[in-house]
């Protein structure tokens, strides 16, 4: 189910963290853009998962070490039981395994907290309209391992797709909702939905977020574009 948010309110976040001091830190940062809410916030992933029910926010911004249920667990039964919230993990550890997981398990972005302030914003704008994020230092590493371990190499891949295909997944690398998508082909969005199906088979990837991985690495995103 694609997820889309109204232009006409902002996006609501919850931010699940268990050190207070984060969390007031990531509303901050997110308080800078008027087009963003946060509506909870959650010291671990059953909290998070009980005030996700409550609240229903867009977007969940969740951390990945926290006691009792931790964020990798978390994100599975958020993909699972509470679509279409999207979740974006955002955590200190990048080590490959975790992302590789988080992805696996259904997240739809990732970021670091040691990221620029500016990409959480850009992250949380992202998913709050149906797309996928991920920090570039994140997407650069996901791509060397998958390099190493993909069958198929991606670009063997692209060379299926139609010059407009190709205009499509450099949007979803971009981050972009299909209505974004869209806007700036100028197609209507079920046009842009039924050329991202196509995109997602012929790419052999299960969802945005690795057919985002799959548009970095064919150089289809500009360096600092997630």
């Amino acid at each position: 189910m694609e997820k889309m948010t109204p232009s006409s309110r902002p996006v609501r976040v919850l931010v699940a963290d268990d050190e207070a001091m984060v969390r007031a830190g990531v509303r901050a940062i997110l308080a800078r853009d008027p087009q963003i809410e946060v509506v909870a916030e959650a010291g671990d992933g059953r909290e998070a998962i009980a005030l996700t029910r409550q609240h229903r926010p867009d977007v969940v911004l969740l951390d990945i070490h926290m006691p009792g249920l931790d964020g990798l667990s978390a994100v599975a039964l958020f993909h699972r039981d509470l679509r279409p919230v999207g979740v974006i993990m955002l955590t200190t550890f990048g080590q490959d395994e975790y992302v590789t997981r988080a992805l696996e398990e259904g997240a739809d972005g990732f970021l670091l907290k040691a990221d620029d302030p500016r990409e959480l914003l850009n992250g949380v704008r992202a998913v709050g309209a149906g797309g996928a994020y991920l920090s570039p230092r994140v997407a650069g590493r996901v791509i060397a391992g998958l390099r190493a371990h993909r069958a198929a190499h991606p670009h063997r891949a692209l060379e299926r797709l139609t010059e407009r295909e190709h205009e499509v997944l450099a949007g979803i690398g971009a981050g972009l909702s299909n209505a974004e998508i869209a806007s700036r082909l100028h197609l209507v969005e079920g046009t842009v939905k039924a050329h991202v199906s196509s995109v997602l088979g012929k790419l052999g990837v299960r969802n945005r977020v690795e057919a985002a991985i799959a548009a970095h690495e064919a150089g289809l995103v500009p360096p600092g574009r997630a």
